[in-house]
């Protein structure tokens, strides 16, 4: 077994070769980076990249995109509708009933002595709103906030 002057001098000498190697690769160059940057080049764009403002279109891999802006603006929010139909109404009491049992299950949660079949009803009156969602949800393909691909947007 090595004395305690051999065990200094083997994790210096360790630690010498991580700095040594750590700093050999300081020079090197990312290769992705390097990628972008001959794309950039071959499309006539400069070498070095630099962030622009959006045009009102969106490139992909084939084809431009034109993108409305004023969906996308957040200084000029889409105004809340009145809910059409029945399904509408339906999904609207489905959420006030859902926000009523939250704020009434903490109520419960916090008074004590409260009997126990309140607790239980409030829990199966979320439950009820929760499940009833599923029932009174749209079409996923009409949903205005999902792109081609099922993205939220």
């Amino acid at each position: 077994m090595p004395n305690r002057a051999q065990r200094r001098a083997n994790a210096r000498r360790n630690s010498q070769e991580t700095e040594f190697r750590a700093r050999s690769r300081q020079g090197l160059s990312d290769e992705y980076a390097l990628q972008q940057q001959s794309i950039r080049l071959q499309d006539g764009g400069s070498a070095q990249w630099k962030p622009t403002a959006s045009t009102g279109q969106v490139e992909t891999e084939n084809h431009v995109e034109a993108v409305d802006t004023e969906t996308l603006s957040i200084k000029n929010p889409a105004p809340v509708r009145a809910p059409r139909g029945v399904r509408g109404w339906a999904r609207l009491c489905s959420w006030v009933l859902i926000v009523v049992a939250a704020i009434a299950f903490l109520a419960v949660m916090w008074i004590p002595g409260l009997p126990l079949w309140l607790i239980i009803t409030v829990a199966c009156v979320f439950g009820v709103g929760v499940l009833s969602l599923f029932f009174t949800s749209g079409d996923p393909t009409r949903n205005p906030h999902l792109d081609d691909h099922g993205t939220a947007v």
